[in-house]
């Protein structure tokens, strides 16, 4: 019971994140998308206390009918810019110094990949374990077992954003992997190990060209599938715009906004050659 609604929990806190993020820099009454994410998020939090999966489903349909039916700047483009990178300072805006609104702040509009694809990646991994390393047979199904128990619980999550007309659904892991299979070994599963590398590809194949990727000062396993990929990524796409930012106590904040600045300048360059102004 406590398994399923800590699952439920991951899934509600994702479907926020991609909804608000894609709504708020654009909606026509200022506050209109936070005051919605409040109400929504209370009823969220009462389900997942009951653990009600058939209330579940149906919150999650409504939750993003509302979403999709937010009053929004429909002909407004600003720069979409993908945030990667160590899982704290990925997530957490303490850990950022709340990226995601200065992003908006800036002018762009945040895009956050799902937090429970990092427990999945590790998962997915045993199959290559098994493969090429010294993983068991054993291990690879049970945790071949745990995606498809996960992956049944995040459905009606999938089905609701496939049938929306904002937003997407998010990749399985297995493709996940496959893209990040065309430039990295998925035998880098130090940290976010491979992951990492997948969600950049994703990003910037659905469109997603900007991308800042945090970490902690000095964090081995981000600077080789994080700052390490960065050429074959500008290579795979020329409009590729990634820029590495290091979060640390002893870090500057003004060289971390000078950085997004910088990375913001060039987003918008990028996105005004494309709209041909």
């Amino acid at each position: 019971g406590l398994a399923k609604r800590g699952l439920m929990g991951f899934i509600y806190g994702d479907l926020f994140m991609r909804m608000l993020y894609a709504v708020r820099p654009y909606e026509l009454y200022p506050g209109s998308a936070n005051a919605l994410f409040e109400k929504w998020s209370r009823i969220a939090r009462r389900n997942v206390a009951s653990g009600s999966i058939v209330r579940f489903r149906m919150i999650i349909k409504k939750m993003v009918k509302e979403f999709d039916e937010l009053p929004i700047k429909e002909d407004l483009k600003k720069p979409k810019v993908g945030i990667v990178g160590e899982i704290l300072v990925k997530y957490h805006p303490t850990a950022n110094n709340d990226i995601v609104g200065v992003i908006e702040k800036e002018g762009g509009e945040a895009v956050v990949l799902d937090l429970i694809d990092f427990f999945l990646y590790g998962m997915y991994s045993k199959q290559f374990n098994y493969e090429q390393l010294s993983g068991s047979y054993k291990q690879m199904m049970v945790n071949k077992a745990a995606i498809s128990f996960i992956e049944s619980i995040r459905k009606p999550a999938r089905k609701a954003l496939a049938e929306s007309k904002r937003f997407e659904e998010p990749l399985h892991i297995e493709e996940i992997a496959g893209k990040a299979r065309e430039i990295i070994s998925l035998g880098n599963q130090c940290g976010e190990g491979w992951l990492l590398t997948g969600e950049m590809v994703d990003l910037i194949d659905s469109g997603v060209e900007n991308i800042v990727c945090l970490q902690p000062f000095a964090c081995l396993p981000n600077h080789v599938t994080g700052k390490g990929m960065m050429k074959a990524l500008r290579k795979r796409n020329p409009y590729a715009n990634i820029a590495a930012i290091d979060y640390d106590p002893g870090a500057s904040d003004v060289n971390q906004l000078n950085r997004i600045k910088l990375m913001m300048a060039t987003a918008y360059k990028n996105l005004q050659k494309k709209e041909g102004c």
